[in-house]
């Protein structure tokens, strides 16, 4: 009995051991697999140090072990940040839970580019003020914030640019970005993409998983249109890869699979090619280069790597190259830049690229700067997390700014939301010289997977068109419209028959317009397109007054009981004023009417002072005296019912004179409304050819 005690003492005794050593080896061990784990952050394999990470969080204590548990908690958000996973807010949090911003304040401003991403604004301006409390000059946190506090307005602007997606390009559940013509050739185009390759059985060839962003690796394809315009079958680069049904050449280069590539450009001949490369060596991510290869034969030929920087170990990729062909423009996280990735530039000397030198503060930020593409007509194109925008990487437009002697300025624009959102806008290329081409883009993916657009920019067109009519609505199916511009533009159009017109203009140019008509006063307009950055229909509908008969001007007010003509009134005289100026040879009796109450000595004063007021203001405008007839018919001509006025009040008959016996038989409301009519200005044409002889 009490050797079985003895041995159940010593069983106890072994366990707590035990137990004590295992937590002793797992703390080891932990510790172990977080330097494990910061290697593989520190050469870019973030898919792989993100999993190890989590792997140590689970294991780690809050009480005992908190400053550790933030710190490998914030190292996985970096991983997941680096590599667009939309976990990196939530590992952000667990970091600060464990109070990791009391160690590194940094997290504040990473947060908020994670939170921007994921179109999280309100969250993000918040995260961005916490790190400018403590760094209150960083241009990354500026911009981040006034971008989320300004995004909405910028939601609202329009763009003369259209896109929509590329469809032949892209293939679900993969990623297919960074498109680019080959040369000047627009029918001929490369991309970069992790699909699946078919064998010669039809099976799919499934490639390893890159190290650093989980994801299948990426791979050069082209594609070229057919004589219908349609592009073909898609394939992989020739040359640079061997294709399933031969051995694998001895080259590491063309072992599809066991390398990445992308991101490329083409001299202007497209025979050369530049392109980024990524192979790891004995298990090590040793980071990307920049490879060339010339083309003959319809293939590429055996890649060879270009030297930019003396130190092997720097990265470098994303190559651009300008149209002149004597510069190199890539991506790089080279000593000298301004943090994270930066865009430089080599310049070519013989066979090699030299003079290696970052772009500056004008474009490069302390966050990312990449893809850069150089138009035909020198714009520099490119891609940042840095500047104002939309969360993500957004596609920049950039131009020196010349006008600053001995100074390297440049003017920076954001492409807008018809390019940019949430998530990365990337990889941009135009068609030639032309505002056509292709870009990529993750938006609107809820795996993230990046997706080719098409762009184009419309011409702009801006037209004239309206109607031409009498004051009665009628048309008038003979007008003709003379149109004369700054730009020496002088035609006639004749109008449908239907009264319409319509005339395509010019942009930045100041036009006149004429419309005439036999029988009709002539009567000019004045528009211009000037400074306009968009397409614009303009509606211009002439309205032509009758020589024959009186035309009643609408809008004349007077006192009361008066002949004062009041401020309102002013408007509708002063089109008056327009028309005598532009049918200079024309003489007007203008004449005023009244109600039938009162008596006729009465009206007859009343209405010839309101129609001698109305000259008076004319000659004070300029019209010559001579030119105007003032006559008070008082109550003696009463209105006749017109289509215009039939259509508006059905119960006055067409050609109804409203005479007091005919007013005299409608209610008391409808006796007003005849007599507000009677109550009216108008004018008639006397001659037409004053001062012609």
């Amino acid at each position: 009995m009490v050797k079985s005690e003895r041995l159940k003492v010593k069983s106890f005794l072994l366990s707590i051991f035990i137990f004590q050593f295992s937590i002793l080896l797992s703390g080891c061990s932990i510790q172990q697999r977080i330097k494990r784990a910061d290697k593989k952050f520190a050469i870019g394999e973030y898919y792989t140090a993100a999993d190890l990470y989590k792997q140590c969080y689970s294991h780690l204590s809050t009480k005992k072990d908190r400053a550790l548990k933030g710190y490998v908690a914030y190292q996985q958000g970096e991983c997941y940040r680096l590599i667009n996973n939309p976990r990196a807010v939530n590992a952000y949090q667990s970091a600060l839970r464990c109070k990791y911003h009391l160690q590194d304040s940094t997290i504040f401003l990473h947060c908020g580019l994670a939170l921007q991403y994921q179109g999280k604004y309100k969250d993000a301006a918040k995260s961005y003020a916490l790190y400018l409390e403590s760094h209150p000059d960083n241009y990354v946190a500026q911009a981040g914030k006034y971008a989320c506090e300004h995004i909405d307005a910028w939601r609202k602007e329009s763009s003369r640019y259209k896109t929509e997606e590329a469809k032949p390009f892209n293939q679900k559940r993969t990623s297919n970005f960074a498109p680019m013509f080959i040369g000047d050739q627009t029918d001929a185009l490369m991309f970069t993409s992790n699909r699946q390759e078919k064998q010669g059985s039809g099976t799919k060839k499934l490639k390893r998983p890159s190290n650093v962003t989980g994801q299948q690796l990426f791979q050069l394809y082209q594609t070229r249109k057919n004589a219908a315009g349609e592009w073909e079958e898609i394939s992989l680069a020739e040359g640079l890869y061997d294709s399933p049904e031969t051995e694998q050449n001895d080259s590491a280069l063309k072992q599809a699979g066991t390398a990445e590539m992308g991101a490329c450009c083409f001299t202007r001949d497209g025979r050369t090619m530049y392109f980024t490369y990524s192979k790891p060596i004995n298990g090590k991510d040793l980071g990307a280069k920049i490879y060339k290869s010339e083309r003959a034969s319809g293939e590429w030929g055996e890649p060879q790597e270009v030297r930019l920087f003396k130190d092997s170990t720097i990265t470098v990729g994303h190559p651009a190259i300008s149209p002149s062909g004597d510069t190199l423009y890539f991506a790089s996280d080279a000593p000298g830049g301004q943090g994270g990735k930066d865009i430089w530039f080599a310049e070519h000397d013989g066979d090699e690229w030299v003079n290696a030198q970052p772009l500056g503060k004008g474009i490069n930020t302390a966050a990312d700067e990449m893809f850069p593409y150089v138009h035909d007509d020198g714009t520099l194109y490119f891609s940042s997390n840095g500047h104002p925008g939309y969360g993500g990487l957004d596609i920049y437009k950039a131009n020196r700014d010349t006008t600053i002697k001995d100074s390297v300025v440049w003017e920076l624009y954001n492409m807008g939301p018809v390019f940019n959102g949430i998530g990365d806008d990337f990889g941009i290329t135009f068609a030639g010289n032309t505002q056509d081409g292709f870009f990529s883009s993750n938006k609107g993916d809820k795996k993230g997977f990046d997706k080719i657009y098409r762009f184009w920019l419309p011409e702009m067109e801006f037209i004239v068109e309206g109607t031409v009519k009498d004051e009665l609505d009628n048309i008038i199916s003979d007008a003709k419209l003379r149109l004369v511009g700054s730009d020496g533009t002088n035609s006639r159009v004749n109008a449908r028959r239907d009264g319409t017109y319509k005339i395509k203009l010019h942009k930045d140019v100041k036009y006149v317009m004429l419309a005439t008509a036999r029988g009709f006063l002539n009567l000019k307009e004045q528009l211009n397109t000037l400074n306009l950055k968009d397409s614009k229909s303009y509606n211009v509908d002439f309205i032509l007054n009758p020589i024959s008969r009186p035309v009643t001007m609408e809008n004349i007010f007077y006192e009361f009981d008066k002949w004062d003509i009041t401020k309102a009134s002013e408007e509708e005289l002063n089109r008056l004023v327009k028309l005598l100026n532009e049918n200079p040879n024309i003489t007007i009796e203008l004449s005023a009417h009244t109600d039938m109450k009162g008596t006729d000595e009465y009206n007859n004063e009343l209405s010839q002072k309101r129609a001698q007021s109305c000259c008076d203001y004319l000659v004070k405008q300029g019209i010559e005296r001579e030119r105007l007839t003032p006559v008070g018919y008082g109550k003696t001509m009463p209105m006749v019912g017109t289509k215009q006025l039939h259509d508006k009040y059905p119960w006055i008959p067409l050609e109804q004179r409203l005479d007091e016996a005919f007013i005299s038989t409608l209610t008391a409301d409808k006796q007003e409304i005849c007599n507000q009519i009677n109550r009216r200005t108008e004018f008639k044409v006397l001659r037409t050819t004053y001062k012609l002889y």
